[in-house]
């Protein structure tokens, strides 16, 4: 017989509190009635002996210690899912917002899911094609991996992702196996309605799953959004047998949810405010991402987060490139050239592309060519800086030809139209292209037989 508790101790904020309590789990789903309102649910955050907090997902206006009725539901919320969730739109807490109605299955998945395992883990291999030059050639997406972009306020991270969302596809697998997730933490209306109708209009809805989380949303719904869309990602990719991407913007609008809810529930703070438990919390989300032994399908994520003040050293940054394997770092120099997409190469990295890249993969020359790329335009940094001392007339013949490939890298190689889906096939012959403009010496990086064969025809 379920038990309805009458009576709170405490109201705070969006926090309650009952004491007397038995068998009562953590993450318990609670149902909270208020006579004369609409039913609310809440989530058990807290238990100290036969206490207990509960975190009210909703507005807390109208609770009263008195007429509120608390049941404790016994299970963990859980969602339903079916592969029917592709080209729908829900909100923070997976209920569809879009007038398509109810998901029915038969199957509930609580959202709590666990990190993989590492003994059952697959090695990343294949590569993902997004079709972004800078992003294909020199940080290179692969299947079952965490790639996070770095960007800041103002800069187009939110146009990137949904021009990956419309371009990514995964060498050698069909079109209706692959599938995307994508979750939107914090977001303005402008901002989901953006997303919402540029899918649309590119024709990728019916392979989407939308979960958004308005900025004016409760602050507990943003800790359940990224849960609700890794749950559905894990269903479509191990039960479905799809390739899925996973995007999330912003990871810092969770961050700070979490820094919010952690400092009403009194926890001791850590650095700016965050709490102590910000990286395994983080872990928890991304280290779900991946492939597991013996099962078809994959999880790759691309997780978005804003740098507050563009500093690279945030807490949330900072954790989420130790637990992740890379980052594209959004630089707001280039932004500010036109550039678009501004992806700043030399603090971008890629840790697993070295596996996913060559013969078998890309092509035999990725390897060389990305190297050699990097290199130069490396030392393009170096060139400026020393023009910007001595003057640009006081360089030597090669250092100004350093200055013309740099130009040129960044005008042709990493901009590139909104809506150009360019192959890795012609992304690495426009690599190869600008490095015509160098010196054959000054390429030192790459295999004499891949400049026999790559660097000559380009020079003809």
């Amino acid at each position: 017989m379920k038990k309805e508790y009458l009576k709170l101790d405490k109201i705070d904020g969006s926090l309650i509190e009952l004491s007397n309590l038995k068998d009562v789990a953590f993450e318990e789903v609670v149902n909270i009635k208020i006579p004369g309102k609409k039913e609310m649910v809440g989530q058990v955050v807290k238990i100290d002996e036969d206490r207990v907090t509960i975190q009210v997902f909703g507005e807390s206006l109208g609770l009263s210690l008195e007429n509120t009725k608390v049941s404790f539901r016994a299970q963990p919320f859980e969602i339903p899912l079916s592969v029917e969730i592709l080209g729908r739109v829900f909100n923070g807490l997976a209920r569809p917002i879009d007038k398509g109605g109810e998901i029915y299955s038969n199957k509930f998945y609580n959202i709590n899911g666990r990190p993989i395992n590492p003994a059952t883990r697959k090695y990343p291999r294949d590569f993902i094609q997004t079709g972004i030059s800078s992003i294909d050639t020199l940080m290179t997406l692969i299947r079952g991996q965490k790639l996070p972009i770095f960007s800041g306020s103002g800069l187009p991270h939110n146009e990137l992702a949904a021009q990956i969302v419309r371009q990514a596809k995964l060498k050698n697998a069909r079109e209706e196996d692959f599938a995307i997730v994508f979750a939107a933490i914090g977001v303005k209306h402008d901002e989901a309605d953006y997303f919402i109708n540029s899918f649309r209009e590119t024709g990728v809805l019916d392979k989407v799953a939308m979960y958004i989380n308005y900025a004016d949303d409760p602050i507990m719904e943003r800790l359940i959004t990224p849960k609700c869309a890794l749950t559905a990602a894990e269903y479509l990719a191990y039960e479905e047998h799809k390739e899925v991407l996973v995007i999330m913007t912003d990871i810092t609008s969770y961050g700070e949810a979490l820094r919010e809810v952690s400092s009403s529930r009194e926890e001791v703070p850590s650095r700016k405010g965050y709490p102590g438990h910000l990286y395994s919390d983080l872990a928890g989300l991304y280290e779900r991402a991946g492939m597991i032994k013996d099962l078809k399908g994959s999880v790759t994520l691309i997780p978005i987060l804003t740098m507050p003040n563009d500093d690279i050293t945030h807490p949330i940054a900072d954790l989420t490139g130790f637990i992740t394997e890379g980052q594209i770092v959004l630089s707001r120099d280039l932004d500010q050239k036109g550039t678009y997409p501004p992806i700043n190469v030399l603090p971008s990295l890629s840790r697993l592309m070295k596996d996913g890249i060559g013969e078998g993969y890309t092509r035999e020359d990725h390897g060389d060519l990305s190297s050699q790329l990097f290199a130069s335009y490396s030392h393009v940094e170096e060139v400026r800086a020393l023009s910007q001392i001595i003057g640009s007339e006081d360089l030597s013949e090669v250092e100004r030809e350093y200055l013309k490939f740099g130009d040129e890298f960044e005008n042709k190689f990493l901009k590139q139209g909104f809506d150009e889906n360019r192959s890795i096939e012609q992304s690495l012959d426009l690599g190869w292209e600008l490095l015509r403009l160098l010196p054959e010496t000054e390429l030192d990086r790459i295999d004499p037989k891949l400049k026999e064969k790559y660097l000559k025809d380009s020079r003809s």
